[in-house]
């Protein structure tokens, strides 16, 4: 492809949703080659969404797509809907599916009979309601707003799960964004082109450089990676 062949890296998606739960993922897969199954569970205390995801919102009309069957398809609808337990500070959710950017970056390489996203209801009502404002920072540039993203991997009865607690999900886009630009004037990526963030950059190695300021990391893993 043209980027390819002039050198140049191209990483779609790199932010809260899509390139972070790619990194995610594959900090949990570990030295799995393969896994059966890979779930994302997205829980927000609350959305208030700005402009730029009302638009987006607006323009994303296509059927959203997920890994099923080791093959990628349109989502079921109606949703999948699911609780989930996040722990503090969010408790237990209801969840339902959501998939987003991460499905395609996911599976550009990873190998997953099925991948699914779930986003806490209580977050999609917020986004739903037209009324709902935009965010507020305070001092020190951040919404009250709290999150917790699960990715669990599971593979031959056994499951990988990393847990990322932060602030603000519109915040902690600009560190990605600017950790996965240094990287690349630094030269440390493995390969150019289109490429998933987590494709060409050493996961465990950028999610940790983004601690304490910007998130709190827990793995759960039977023999997975330790940060």
């Amino acid at each position: 492809m043209p980027a390819r062949e002039a050198g140049i890296v191209v990483v779609p998606g790199m932010g809260f949703y899509g390139g972070f739960a790619d990194l995610l993922v594959t900090a949990a897969r570990g030295d799995w080659d393969r896994a059966d199954a890979i779930e994302i569970m997205v829980g927000l205390d609350s959305w208030h969404p700005t402009r730029g995801t009302r638009i987006t919102g607006e323009k994303n009309t296509a059927r959203r797509m997920v890994i099923a069957n080791g093959q990628l398809a349109p989502v079921p609808l109606p949703s999948a809907e699911k609780d989930w337990d996040f722990g503090d500070p969010l408790g237990r959710q209801a969840m339902v599916e959501v998939p987003l950017s991460e499905i395609i970056l996911i599976a550009r390489h990873l190998k997953t009979d099925e991948l699914h996203t779930y986003i806490s209801s209580n977050a999609l009502s917020d986004i739903d309601d037209p009324a709902t404002p935009a965010p507020k920072a305070d001092a020190t540039g951040r919404s009250p707003q709290r999150f917790v993203v699960d990715a669990v991997v599971s593979r031959d009865g056994k499951s990988r799960r990393i847990t990322a607690r932060g602030r603000d999900i519109y915040a902690l886009t600009a560190p990605l964004v600017c950790e996965a630009t240094a990287r690349l004037l630094e030269g440390k990526f493995t390969s150019a082109g289109a490429q998933p963030p987590a494709a060409i950059f050493d996961a465990q190695e950028f999610l940790s450089a983004l601690t304490p300021d910007s998130l709190i990391f827990e793995i759960t893993a039977a023999a997975g990676p330790d940060f």
